[in-house]
């Protein structure tokens, strides 16, 4: 019978999973220059968002190994961001799978860096639209979605909306 802390780590590894098929999403074919699209001169790129979420991933694994770290990692192009995005979530969520100590509550992972990054992906989501590109919603409740599965490769959306 699993753990309590066993069953905490897997309802964290499921959000994460969650984040990243969603966020799959809204970076998959991506029209040409969105990743540099501004809504207004103070807002944040689509490729600043996508580096600022492999930031966050990072951070919470330094948190999670007891050090928290924050480092502003320097902007690359959009496919390499995205990349660095999907490597970061794999990197940490290997080591929630991990027996390693988790030297924090899990909650404050939730509502810091793993929230952070939800609400990173409803930005990119809008501004899909707002660049003309929007993604087609969903039932996210009918999602394949499993933990573990953090890269770009996901299941096809079982229920899509018109």
């Amino acid at each position: 019978m699993p753990s309590n802390i066993d069953s905490q780590r897997e309802i964290v590894r499921h959000t994460i999973a969650t984040i990243v098929y969603r966020g799959a999403k809204t970076l998959r074919d991506a029209p040409s220059d969105f990743e540099k699209f501004r809504n207004n001169p103070q807002s944040r790129t689509p490729a600043e968002i996508v580096a600022h979420m492999g930031d966050l991933f990072d951070w919470a694994l330094t948190i999670a190994k007891g050090k928290g770290v924050w480092h502003d990692s320097p902007l690359q192009v959009w496919d390499r961001e995205v990349a660095r995005f999907y490597a970061s979530v794999k990197e940490f969520d290997t080591y929630l799978a991990s027996s390693s100590t988790i030297a924090c509550p899990l909650e404050k992972l939730i509502q810091g860096p793993i929230a952070d990054a939800l609400t990173h992906i409803g930005q990119l989501a809008m501004l899909r639209h707002l660049f003309g590109a929007p993604i087609r919603g969903e039932n996210y409740f009918m999602a394949d979605i499993v933990a573990g599965r953090v890269g770009p490769e996901q299941s096809k959306p079982r229920r899509e909306f018109d």
